[in-house]
């Protein structure tokens, strides 16, 4: 019997260089399991219309995103990459979806109830506010059985799979109920000041930054000297270990790493700036090889439009004869 491969689908906004949060909470994961899944990756422009409204803008930090993807071994040949925006069907699945769930349910979502609990309720725009249903468009056209989420984000596939049980209960068995999936060891990726590592924050690492910038950042990290070891540095430092031998740096080794250097707060903040280096230096090398192809990102996204359209393509029709509309 022929084994049918699962589906993974996940989408990032184009709103900047990516950190290593983004890496450790995001692309690790989708490039981890493209060989696993069936791999949707989607661009996701028109959610990041509610924080970028500048043309030109736009179109740079989504061409950077796809650049992005390959320097860091996102297999376009066996996946897809694609543009939410060039495929239509996202926005008209939305529709239907607004059409069945009601205003009190998109209430509850956590970039709504963060803005009332902030008094800016009425600055709300209606993209901020309806922007559960799209993403759920975005999830529900290819059928994905996990998507890749942080902790944080976890409410977005719950928003999904209400709004797929609701629409089949309406019109008929038609959309699948996708799981989120978490790695636990990087619900949280911290930043230099110990928060959530974010953009917003400033408290970042670029995930392709210069040597000067890694050793700046990492000696800015902020240490608590009550303990035995500086435990944001090594929360850090952690994510790059690995258990499998594929690198250098294992668990146990960068445990007796922080043993043999109890207290010594200065020196680990220097071995984890060589081994930051060691990291991002071939990616950097890599991305900036791929960067000097003009062509490139018109041929990736074209490509990855075509095949997406063709699963998307599908199930809106499927959609279209649930609810009479063809």
């Amino acid at each position: 019997m022929i084994e049918i491969m699962k589906t993974i689908l996940s989408g990032i906004k184009p709103t900047g260089k990516p950190h290593l949060g983004n890496y450790f909470g995001y692309f690790r994961q989708m490039i981890n399991l493209q060989n696993e899944y069936r791999t949707f990756a989607m661009i996701a422009d028109y959610h990041a219309l509610n924080f970028i409204q500048n043309a030109d803008e736009m179109r740079k930090l989504t061409k950077e995103v796809v650049i992005d993807f390959l320097a860091l071994g996102f297999d376009t040949e066996k996946n897809i990459l694609f543009k939410q925006s060039d495929l239509p069907e996202h926005t008209e699945l939305a529709w239907i979806f607004d059409t069945i769930m009601s205003v009190p349910y998109l209430k509850r979502a956590h970039a709504y109830k963060d803005a009332v609990d902030k008094g800016k309720e009425d600055e709300v725009s209606m993209g901020t506010f309806n922007y559960p249903m799209l993403m759920a468009a975005d999830i529900l056209l290819y059928s994905p059985d996990i998507v890749p989420v942080g902790q944080d984000q976890k409410q977005h596939i719950e928003f999904a799979r209400d709004t797929a049980e609701k629409f089949n209960r309406v019109f008929g068995e038609t959309f699948k109920l996708p799981e989120a999936y978490i790695m636990k060891e990087v619900e949280v990726v911290p930043g230099i000041d110990g928060r959530k590592m974010s953009k917003s924050y400033g408290n970042y690492i670029s995930l392709f930054a210069e040597d000067n910038e890694i050793e700046e950042k990492v000696m800015a990290i902020v240490t608590d000297s009550s303990g035995e070891r500086p435990e944001n540095v090594y929360a850090i430092h952690r994510l790059l270990a690995t258990d499998d031998g594929s690198t250098s740096l294992t668990i146990d080794k960068l445990e007796e790493v922080y043993r043999e250097n109890k207290g010594q707060y200065k020196k680990l903040k220097e071995i984890l700036i060589e081994d930051l280096k060691k990291f991002i230096g071939p990616l950097r090398e890599k991305r900036t090889e791929i960067a000097k192809d003009p062509d490139i990102v018109t041929k990736v996204l074209e490509e990855g439009k075509e095949k997406a359209r063709a699963v998307a393509g599908s199930k809106m029709s499927e959609v279209r004869r649930a609810v009479g509309v063809i």
